[in-house]
Order: structure tokens, then sequence, then C-alpha cells
């Protein structure tokens, strides 16, 4: 009870903030439930799943409610890339899990790529490098297999490198983009929960903990949708790059911790 009671309290405040800034609340809830330590690898992935997959859901209702243009021929072949991406970096996940002896070693290779994407992030906001316009259907279902690959991947449902990578190919202003990664991490965390059920299913995992999880990532998506509508660009900016830094002390901190 006391872990799920904790679990609650670190899903709202990620969720709240993943949807303002538009990665998904994952990029925090993986490292954080990783600190603490009390859940497997894929546990922890499938939890973080669950949450951002609700709070995609919830957040995205809200925007449109909001008032909100979506270009749904956009968001839909994006989606669909993050769908096929989903699957195939679930895939490789549970192949690594099941190559190397120790799941650390596993959980290694995920905190690398989540503080190099993570890097990447923050010096292409920093720095605002040139972005592009790629406006043909097979630029947004590339955009949609890298995204969705490496939410899967990385168990962070979305991530920083979501924001950037659609600022980068499509020239988005980011508090435009923030809407289009939260509908992107809604597909590719669908699909992820979707190749659970068919492969692994659901019984290596304490259900009951959905009972926390699940509200608190209601509650995140409704917050952070409601407050995104009324925070300015430039806020949303601040809070992207602060998020970042944060997020990238922890998985470091958690990257030395294997190692002592």
């Amino acid at each position: 009870m006391y872990i799920g009671i904790l679990y609650f309290f670190i899903i709202v405040i990620a969720n709240t903030i993943g949807a303002i800034s538009g990665m998904g609340g994952g990029v925090i809830i993986k490292p954080v439930f990783d600190l603490i330590d009390v859940h497997s690898v894929a546990a922890i992935s499938f939890y973080a799943a669950v949450a951002v997959f609700v709070m995609a859901l919830v957040s995205t209702y809200r925007q449109v409610k909001n008032g909100i243009q979506i270009n749904w021929y956009l968001a839909g072949w994006v989606s669909l890339g993050a769908v096929l991406g989903g699957v195939a970096g679930n895939s490789v996940l549970d192949w690594l899990l099941s190559f190397f002896a120790s799941e650390e070693q596993a959980k290694l290779i995920q905190i690398s790529l989540t503080i190099l994407s993570l890097l990447f992030a923050f010096l292409y906001t920093r720095y605002q490098w040139k972005s592009f316009s790629m406006h043909q259907v097979y630029w947004y279902i590339l955009c949609g297999l890298t995204l969705g690959f490496l939410a899967s991947l990385l168990g962070i449902g979305g991530g920083p490198i979501n924001v950037s990578l659609l600022v980068l190919m499509f020239s988005f202003p980011i508090k435009e983009a923030t809407v289009y990664s939260i509908c992107t991490i809604f597909f590719s965390q669908l699909a992820k929960l979707v190749s659970i059920a068919v492969t692994t299913g659901f019984a290596n995992f304490d259900l009951s903990m959905l009972f926390y999880i699940i509200p608190a990532a209601m509650m995140g998506g409704f917050l952070g949708a409601h407050l995104s509508g009324v925070i300015s660009t430039d806020k949303v900016t601040i809070v992207f790059q602060s998020v970042i830094i944060i997020v990238m002390l922890i998985n470091f901190y958690n990257g030395l911790m294997l190692f002592l």
C-alpha cells in the first residue's frame, strides 16, 4: 500500500509536467521508479506505459475540448508509425531482457539511450538549431516509427525527443509540438500494451498497482492539459528544459548505482 501511494503522487506530478511539456510523464516516472527499485525493469516499463497511455488519452481529449486545432492527417500518419515503432521497441526490450544474464545490463542500456536523447533535446531547444519542413507522408511515418520505437524500448512513453524531433522535422512551435507529441505517445503506448497482452500477458505484474496508477494518470492528464492552455510558449520551453536537466541527473545517478 505504501508503494502504491508513493507511485500515485509521483505519477500525478510527472504526468502533469509531462502533459504541459509534451514529454508524456514516462521520462520522469521511469527513472524515479528505477530509483525506488521495488519492481523489475519489465514491470516498471509496464506501469509507466499504463500511466502515460491514460495521461495521453485524457490530455488529448482535454486539448480538443479546449479548442486546440489538430491536423489529424499528420497526426494519423505519425501515430501509425508510432504504433509500428511501439511494437518493435517492446520486442527489442523483451529480447534484451532475455539476452542478458542480469536485467541490470538492460537497464544500463535504457539509461544510456535516455541520457543521449535528453542531451539532444536540451541542446536542440537551447540553441534553436535549424528545422525543416518535411511534409510528405513517408516523413510522417518515419518520425512516428522513431518516436514509437524509442518510447517503448526506453520505457519512457515518449520523452523529450518527441517534441524535439517534431520541431526539427516539421518546424512546429514548441507548444504545438507538445500536442502532437501527446497524440503520438497515446498510440505508441497503446501498441506497447497490446504487444504485452498478446505475448507475455499481464500475469507477471502486480495488477493491484493499477488502482493507484490509473487514477493518478487521469488526474495528471487533466491538470497538465488545463495548465497547458494558460501557460505561455516561453514558460513551456522553460518547463521542458528544466525537466530535462533534472531527469538527466536522476538517470546519471541510477547509472552510477549500477556500478556500485
